[in-house]
């Protein structure tokens, strides 16, 4: 009994001394990205371009806190962009056109969401199947599900001012004329909450685990498959509440979008830390990949690039994330 708990506690020391160095850095790029912008721009300094990337970044850092268990595992989960629209198509409805409270439709987003998350586990815990061709499989239903749902046409959460707006305020309130993102310290209390599950609870622990060793795991004793399932439920949780920030955001949710979404949460956790092939990751240092990628994204228009040099750009900051990580394990293995 003893080796169950040694093995997990050891590689959670050695991924907090992994991690620490390349948090910092990460938070230096934040704040260098940010300084940069604001002094080239003018306009980026406005109040409303800081809430414009709160806003972008509450549905992004959601999905991020999610699928970065999936990703210390090892695998990765793809259905969580197309399945945050299918959540939030699948609520909408119900409340729109069948005239559930808000707060029941919410509650139907998320549970939808930890559906498709322990679907995704059982395809790749117990059915085997490779996390990128079993996730791909779900983000092609979530996509087809959400279209049935909406009968292929936008649906629009409540309004501001409308009966039924108050999920609203969950993300934004207005102060004496002035917006408010208290949504900010919703996600920053959910970022706190799983860090501390990561680092010291038993599915974190195991799932740092699973991926740094799942061979070595399943002979101490846990229940992999278990803990497997786990990390794809908590990852399908937080697209399901992702896609209720994302419904509070936007007036209006369109079938058929969300693809890319799971990339820029994947590629936040990775420039956070998360290693590429599994094992080391924190929440802390997703919340700071996902700020790169919204400052990248919300910053660069205003020094002239356009959507297809962000791309490339965002392209390029990721490939340096990975390569950095392959280096540390080549200097580590040396």
């Amino acid at each position: 009994m003893n080796k169950v708990t040694q093995i997990p506690v050891s590689n959670r020391k050695t991924t907090l001394s992994k991690l620490g160095g390349q948090k910092f850095i990460v938070l230096l790029v934040v704040i260098l990205l940010f300084l940069f912008f604001s002094v080239v721009s003018p306009d980026f300094r406005k109040y409303t371009t800081v809430m414009s990337i709160l806003d972008y970044s509450y549905y992004i850092t959601l999905m991020a806190i999610g699928v970065t268990f999936p990703l210390i595992t090892g695998g990765v989960d793809l259905s969580i962009g197309t399945g945050l629209i299918c959540y939030s198509l699948a609520g909408g409805y119900l409340i729109v056109h069948c005239g559930w409270p808000v707060g029941a439709g919410m509650a139907v987003s998320v549970l939808f969401g930890v559906v498709i998350g322990a679907l995704n586990g059982f395809l790749v815990a117990v059915m085997n199947l490779p996390p990128f061709l079993a996730t791909l499989c779900t983000c092609m239903i979530t996509r087809g599900v959400g279209s049935l749902c909406s009968g292929r046409f936008g649906i629009s959460w409540p309004t501001t001012g409308a009966p039924g707006s108050w999920f609203r305020n969950i993300f934004k309130i207005t102060v004496n004329g002035t917006k408010v993102p208290i949504g900010f310290l919703w996600v920053l209390l959910l970022v706190i909450l799983m860090a501390f599950i990561l680092n010291h609870t038993k599915i974190g622990r195991y799932t740092l685990a699973i991926g740094s060793n799942k061979e070595a795991t399943i002979l101490t004793g846990i229940n992999v498959k278990f803990y497997h399932i786990m990390a794809y439920v908590i990852s399908g949780l937080f697209a399901g509440l992702a896609s209720i920030a994302y419904s509070a955001v936007f007036s209006t949710v369109q079938p058929g979008t969300g693809a890319g979404f799971e990339l820029e949460a994947i590629g936040g956790a990775i420039i956070g830390g998360v290693s590429a092939s599994g094992g080391v990751g924190s929440i802390e240092g997703s919340l700071l990949g996902v700020f790169v990628i919204c400052l990248l994204k919300t910053g660069l228009p205003y020094i002239g690039l356009q959507a297809n040099w962000q791309q490339i750009v965002t392209g390029l900051v990721l490939i340096g994330a990975v390569l950095v990580d392959i280096i540390k394990k080549k200097r580590k293995a040396v």
